[in-house]
């Protein structure tokens, strides 16, 4: 079997001869790291993106199959993107900058992790009419100016990308981007903006949930009009924090499941029945929405310090209920022993079948290179089938 027939035979509860071993990508400070200790080349920690040539290599040294965010699609966000530029340079070097989402963000000399939102471009229905609904519009180039990430390299798929995908013998799973159809609105007001529009201007908020969810239906069915067979469908949200959602579970169900069933409905059309999505945090609230309207695998299941986990989800909903993630990924910082204690307790889940352990985040800078190729090691010897 190849990992693209493991994958799919697992998650639908078939025989198959071993586990595959997956991965989330790295942060950047982590590649960065380790190409100054040899592992890899600066190249590659510049070159890498989920999926690519690059990626595909530094997996397989380290001893993973694939990436599970080795995925294609067309943009669904904001097209063009907003310009990002510094609109204030401060005394001590720090920078006020202009994201790609309208966001205003302070970036400290140094540091790397994610900047402190301080403002937003969008206030309300003006800059929705002016600045944001334009760039939401279906454009077929969204389509054919989109890069298909090939071992070789990246070229747009309306320049080859296309012939590339259909005559590609795939060893490893190829999942179709679904889009966002509340984070990307996160992401262009923060957490206090959409707060205050759920209360402010519900229709603002219906108009902004649907114009995504024709978005995001439309460049579905654009792809799948090309004939490319997919293997899962993947949404992203992160909308979700340590202690639960970053929105109103009742306001959530009723506004974007009938959005996620209209697209997952298109996938199942076209063979697709495995739909995955990426949401960080404790999700807990908002799998009903998700699992009544489609979406049947959790992604990538953070473990952190409310133990997230396959098993009492299994209880709640069924055998219909996958996962893909659950590994505590702060393991491997520490030592083999604490790998070896983490493996063990993924022993039962694996036993349930439909789930297949991953580090649950991108690896930290933390994580040392050899313990994570003895990861991979005893996760293929405990679960070699």
């Amino acid at each position: 079997m190849n990992h693209r027939q493991r994958a799919l035979a697992v998650l639908n509860y078939q025989p198959y001869d071993r586990l595959p071993i997956v991965h989330f990508g790295f942060w950047g400070d982590t590649l960065t790291k380790w190409a100054r200790q040899g592992h890899i080349t600066m190249q590659q920690a510049r070159d890498w993106e989920d999926g690519n040539y690059v990626d595909q290599d530094i997996g397989h040294k380290l001893g993973f199959d694939f990436n599970w965010y080795s995925v294609f699609g067309c943009n669904v966000n904001l097209y063009p993107a907003i310009r990002t530029r510094v609109i204030e340079k401060l005394p001590d070097g720090s920078r006020k900058v202009l994201d790609s989402n309208g966001a205003i963000v302070l970036k400290k000399r140094g540091v790397t992790s994610i900047p402190k939102e301080i403002d937003h471009l969008f206030k309300g229905r003006k800059e929705w009419e002016e600045i944001y609904k334009p760039r939401l519009r279906w454009r077929q180039e969204r389509l054919t100016k989109a890069d298909v990430r090939l071992v070789s390299g990246t070229i747009p798929f309306g320049k080859g990308g296309r012939e590339a995908l259909l005559a590609s013998e795939r060893q490893q799973p190829l999942g179709l981007w679904c889009g966002s159809l509340f984070g990307y609105i996160r992401n262009w007001l923060g957490v206090v903006g959409l707060s205050y529009l759920t209360a402010d201007d519900e229709a603002l908020l219906d108009e902004m949930i649907e114009t995504l969810g024709e978005l995001a239906y439309q460049g579905v069915k654009a792809v799948l009009a090309t004939g490319i067979s997919f293997d899962f469908g993947h949404f992203w949200e992160d909308i979700c924090f340590k202690s639960g959602p970053l929105v109103n579970p009742r306001l959530f169900h009723t506004k974007a499941g009938p959005q996620y069933r209209r697209i997952t409905r298109l996938l199942n059309e076209h063979g697709i029945n495995i739909v995955s999505l990426d949401c960080d945090g404790k999700i807990d609230a908002l799998i009903p929405t998700w699992f009544e309207n489609g979406v049947n695998t959790m992604f990538p299941i953070e473990v952190g310090t409310w133990n997230a986990s396959i098993k009492p989800w299994r209880e709640q909903y069924g055998k219909e209920l996958r996962g893909v993630g659950g590994m505590n990924k702060v393991v491997l910082a520490y030592d083999y022993a604490a790998v070896d204690k983490e493996i063990e307790r993924l022993r039962p889940l694996v036993e349930l079948g439909g789930y297949i352990p991953c580090p649950d985040h991108r690896l930290a800078p933390d994580a040392k290179w050899e313990n994570v190729q003895y990861y991979c090691e005893r996760m293929r010897k405990v679960f070699g089938g």
